[in-house]
Formats: structure tokens, sequence, C-alpha cells
């Protein structure tokens, strides 16, 4: 015995409808609350908050020696400087005040996801070596940290999320194209015992951010229902049951990126789009940042990283950075 409710919610910028599903189960009534936004409901009033007139290329590489090639993962080190990856494992170095980038070293195999623990030390996920790798910027020291469990190989290592708290780095496996499979891996950073941490099947589990209390991980789905998950972390390290966040059919989801104030932002490969929600406020729906329906400027954005009130993203469509100005509109 089931029944479904409709409502609209009319967020700031759109209007989305919501479908909230009441099913009664043994024991009493349970709501589930996952927000499906369709593109019929998003495409009533698509207004981006944030305009292409405000956008900046920050680093164009199209035509530089090196070329930024086709950059995918995209993360900051503590002194302002953006690092970035290319589909031919290169490891590049970009310097925001000058405006300039340099390559300093390559996995040779295809440059994903990448992110930075609290002792400077930057993690790549590579889908070539099907492994993450960790590079040393103090000595240019690079090494494949983890390719899986002893048992278990990583099928397709894609994004790393690092974990201050629990000195841990968490690893989106996307397993397969076309083929659902787990998971989300756990590496400790000292140690470098990996374990496939959450071993539920996602279809193509792709970008990955934490609460900004630390409590959960978000997991953007990229085939599929294209969803968007909440992992509650347990008290012991352990992933409790997944749910789902937010439902975004229609686009081809890919990088996640949290504010400390809790609104989560999410990239789309296709369509050119960003989007961000309030993970305090789900209700309230999703709020369309950026559209290029050109895929010029924004051109098939892969991964994104804050810095200050600013929101730079890369493009894995051409060879360069646009930053995102959020002053206006709130980080």
């Amino acid at each position: 015995m089931a029944w479904t409710s409709t409502w609209k919610f009319t967020t700031r910028r759109s209007t989305v409808t919501t479908i909230c599903k009441t099913r009664f189960e043994e024991g009493g009534w349970a709501v589930s609350l996952p927000l499906r936004m369709g593109e019929k409901a998003m495409d009533a009033d698509r207004k981006a908050l944030v305009g292409p007139e405000q956008w900046e290329v920050v680093v164009d590489g199209t035509l530089a020696e090196p070329q930024l090639n086709h950059p995918e993962g995209i993360c900051s080190d503590g002194e302002g400087n953006l690092w970035c990856g290319g589909e031919r494992g290169e490891i590049y170095r970009i310097d925001l005040k000058e405006r300039r980038f340099e390559q300093v070293g390559s996995t040779n195999g295809f440059a994903l996801g990448m992110n930075f623990d609290d002792r400077g030390r930057l993690y790549i996920c590579d889908s070539k070596h099907r492994a993450v790798f960790r590079f040393t910027p103090s000595s240019g020291e690079l090494a494949k940290i983890s390719g899986g469990s002893a048992n278990i190989p990583m099928r397709f290592p894609n994004y790393p999320a690092f974990d201050s708290r629990r000195r841990v780095l968490y690893v989106s496996d996307s397993y397969g194209f076309g083929q659902a499979g787990p998971g989300i891996w756990r590496i400790d950073v000292e140690t470098l015992e990996t374990e496939l941490w959450c071993s539920r099947s996602f279809d193509f589990a792709n970008g990955l951010a934490l609460s900004p209390d630390g409590c959960s991980l978000y997991v953007a789905e990229s085939r599929g229902e294209r969803n968007i998950y909440r992992i509650p972390i347990g008290n012991r390290g352990e992933a409790l049951e997944a749910e789902i966040l937010v439902s975004v059919p229609g686009v081809i989801l890919d990088g996640l990126v949290m504010s400390s104030g809790g609104r989560l932002y999410a990239t789309c490969y296709e369509p050119s789009r960003i989007y961000r929600i309030d993970t305090f406020r789900p209700e309230e729906g999703l709020e369309l940042v950026a559209e290029d329906p050109t895929a010029h400027e924004l051109c098939h954005p892969t991964n994104g990283v804050l810095v200050g009130e600013d929101l730079y993203v890369c493009n894995l469509g051409r060879w360069h950075i646009t930053r995102i100005p959020l002053a206006e509109v709130g980080v």
C-alpha cells in the first residue's frame, strides 16, 4: 500500500516539483524525502544566479606550452595555488596571482579527481592505472599508494576526498560505464591500508564531498537516476545506509564542492551547468548557479574548488579554467 503526494516549492530562482513518497511499512508509515528536479520544472525559469558576463577565464592553456590538456580534477593548496590534471596524467600547478601554470609531474596515465591532505600532499586518481597516486610538491616525489585491497582491485578510481578527523582518504570507484558496482574506498593516509568502505552499488559514482561537520559523505552518481547521495559516517567511522539527497534527471552529474556553510555545488558534464543545494534545507530545492548553452567558456565542467568567494572549475571539453564569482549571491 502506498500513495504519492506532490508539492511545488518556489525557490529564489526557480520553481521545481518535489515528489515525496509516503508508504506503509511494517510498524507504521515511513516517509522518504528524495527531491526530484525534472528538466521541465527547471526550464520554467532557468535564469542562472551568475551570468556569463561575470565569469572569467583565469588560465587559457589552449595554445600554451605545455598545453592545459583537457583538465578534469582541480583543487587548491595552502598557498593559494590551483592544481589540476591532464588526460595524459599531467599534474599542473597554477599561480592565480600571475595567471600562469606549469607542469610539475605526471602519472603517465589519465589524471581524474585530485585533492590535498592537511600535510600538503596531493592525491590523484588515475583511471588508466586504476590506482591512487600521491605527489609531494616539496620534493617532487610521486608514488602509487593504492590499487585496492588485498582481495579486491580498484576498477575506476575517480575522485578523492580527505577526512582530516579520521586521517583517511575516501575514493569513489566509478566501476564501469553502463555497469553499476561498488562503491567507495577508504585509504589510511599514513599506513596506506585500503578497504572497500561502502560496498553499495552506484551507477558510476563520481564526485565526493564531506559535510562541514565531517559526519557525512556526499556522492554524485553520473548515470542511472542521477542521484546525489548522503552517506552518514558512524561513530566507528563506518559507512551507514546511503540516503538520496536529490535526484537530477536529464543531466550528467560529475563533481561536488561543499562550502563551509553547507551549500553543495554540483558540476554537470552535460549540459554545461552548475547547480547548488543547501544541505541543511534541501526542501528549498536546487538553484542554477551557471549555465553555458554554447559549451564554450563553461565546457563540460567536471570538478571545482572554492577559493574565498570564487568557484574555480575545470573544463574537460577545452583547455582552460573558469572562475565563477559568488560574492553577490553568497557562497
